[in-house]
């Protein structure tokens, strides 16, 4: 296949353009730095064209002789504080390049032009709301409605952008993405206070905490697009279900520490705003439960064996 990949320099997005390559498709990524312009030439493995993530017009010309678009493209939500600024560009930077995308399938298609056949939209697990206690917490199977918050809202939006896909023929999978474990992602950000003794379980450690490891990720992606018969939402998760308190202690096990005090909450809302009631103090309990139907075999679903696998990535155990 010849697959667009917009966001394809990122944590997930890297190693995904390297993977589908080996796997013998054709790759183009896009990137915000600047690149000589010229004709989309699919003759080599992975390919990079310049685009700033918004502007539909010149996005129209990469789309010429894909077989399929993944939509990666959207600011890290632990990019900083999450104040109004910060919230208004983690929106924006989602809901601007599906639109744009949107806009050029739509441009070529009324042009009587080629379109992908197949769109993997990102999203995340975030979608279905937040608990602050894994025992309460209903079972998020792909079904389940959206939730409500910020996160909630911003997913909602984020699926949304490029529902018009689906209008114009388009086989469009909505990959709900829990926080990935790999070599910086979830457990980069909080490997330093455990490497220096000082890692803590915050909040009451009850919340739900879903998680899938990177190679999965990549892997499950790389299925969605060759699975033609795969449509809608799917719960990218590892089936193996554990709560905030439970990843603490195995992340302190995996790397040889302890792990102290509960982190207090109003600590953790003075640091991180908004963000650590939507990230850090509560979750989801997802399951990959149509992943699952539709075949695909986790690599990385026991959470000790992938976290001491991220770390091996990062080189720091």
């Amino acid at each position: 296949m010849r697959i667009l990949l917009l966001g394809g320099t990122g944590f997930i997005g890297a190693p995904l353009a390297k993977r589908l390559a080996e796997h013998g498709h054709q790759v183009l990524v896009s990137t915000r730095r600047e690149v000589p312009q010229h004709n989309v030439d699919w003759g080599s493995s992975i390919r990079e064209a310049t685009w700033n993530g918004r502007d539909a017009t010149t996005l129209i010309p990469l789309l010429e002789g894909a077989d399929a678009v993944v939509n990666l493209l959207g600011e890290s939500l632990a990019a900083g504080k999450w104040t109004p600024e910060e919230k208004r560009r983690i929106v924006d930077s989602r809901t601007q390049a599906g639109e744009a995308l949107s806009f050029a399938l739509s441009f070529r298609k009324q042009r009587g032009s080629c379109i992908p056949r197949t769109l993997i939209q990102a999203s995340a697990t975030g979608y279905y709301g937040l608990w602050s206690d894994a025992g309460t917490a209903p079972l998020c199977e792909e079904d389940a409605g959206p939730g409500t918050g910020f996160l909630a809202d911003t997913v909602r939006a984020w699926e949304a952008s490029t529902e018009v896909a689906e209008r114009l023929g388009v086989r469009r999978c909505r990959i709900r993405t829990a926080p990935v474990l790999g070599p910086g992602g979830f457990v980069g950000r909080l490997f330093p206070s455990y490497r220096w003794f000082v890692g803590g379980v915050p909040g009451t450690g009850r919340q739900p905490l879903p998680w899938i490891h990177r190679i999965d990720e990549v892997e499950a992606i790389v299925f969605l697009l060759e699975h033609e018969e795969t449509n809608g939402a799917y719960n990218l998760c590892s089936p193996e279900l554990t709560t905030m308190n439970a990843f603490c202690h195995a992340l302190g096990r995996a790397m040889r520490r302890p792990v102290w005090v509960p982190l207090p909450t109003p600590l953790l809302r003075a640091m991180f705003g908004d963000m650590a009631d939507e990230v850090l103090l509560s979750g989801q309990r997802t399951v990959p439960a149509r992943l699952l139907d539709a075949g695909f075999t986790f690599g990385h679903a026991d959470l000790e064996a992938a976290l001491r696998d991220a770390l091996d990535d990062m080189g720091r155990r």
